[in-house]
């Protein structure tokens, strides 16, 4: 049977978090961040010294924190055993770091396991890059999100420079073509298209109207569940 699920997968940088906030607040819907997830893993492993190469110690750092999200006035909250990560999960080396622990087995268990039990309740929007095709295969709207590297880089660029970090657009989209290898090529999960998902290149698109668009594909698809 069909899960109540909105499962948003893409590359990086195509803007999932962005649209998949914006879909939830207009369905009603809880938003699960599955990507700030393993951003929490990667900050607390860097916060405690562990070595990235360290698969047996970031195994057991991934079996026993707690990450979960909290929503507040100021927006959705990540909280790590507690401690709000919000802000510490975004930051450059954060981001440099998080393909090394998440290619990890003993990660992506533990944080698939956590998913799929925030996912049971149903009338929830996850995004990832393996959402549709491994964490709920079963959801009734998949959406592979993408855009151009060029248009990836961008954005991502305008992101951290409104967070105070100044990075070359170059080295970004560099960058990203790297990581875009990395999640195609792992052995473990890779990002693909899930065969039952919807296309959605937003290159040159308003963000408005990739969210109706979402939307749209939601009511067609799930009008029945």
């Amino acid at each position: 049977m069909k899960q109540n699920v909105i499962a948003i997968d893409g590359p990086a940088g195509a803007g999932k978090s962005t649209v998949a906030k914006m879909v939830a607040e207009k369905l009603g819907f809880v938003y699960i961040d599955t990507g700030a997830m393993y951003r929490a893993v990667t900050c607390r492993a860097l916060a405690e010294g562990i070595e990235l190469t360290n698969h047996a110690a970031i195994s057991e750092l991934a079996g026993r924190i707690n990450v979960r999200f909290n929503r507040d006035e100021a927006g959705l909250q990540v909280l790590a055993d507690g401690d709000d990560v919000t802000e510490a999960i975004r930051t450059p080396e954060v981001t440099a770091a998080v393909p090394l622990v998440s290619q990890v087995a003993a990660v992506r268990q533990a944080m698939v396991r956590l998913q799929q039990e925030m996912a049971a309740t149903g009338a929830v929007v996850l995004d990832g890059r393996d959402i549709g095709s491994v964490v709920v295969p079963d959801a009734c709207a998949k959406i592979f999100l993408t855009a151009s590297v060029a248009e990836r880089a961008r954005r991502r660029w305008q992101e951290m420079k409104q967070k105070g970090y100044e990075q070359d657009l170059v080295a970004l989209q560099q960058e990203i073509e790297q990581r875009d290898r990395q999640d195609q090529e792992r052995e473990l999960a890779p990002l693909i298209q899930a065969e039952d998902a919807v296309l959605l290149d937003t290159t040159g698109m308003p963000i408005e109207a990739v969210v109706s668009g979402i939307v749209t594909i939601y009511q067609t698809r799930c009008g029945h569940v």
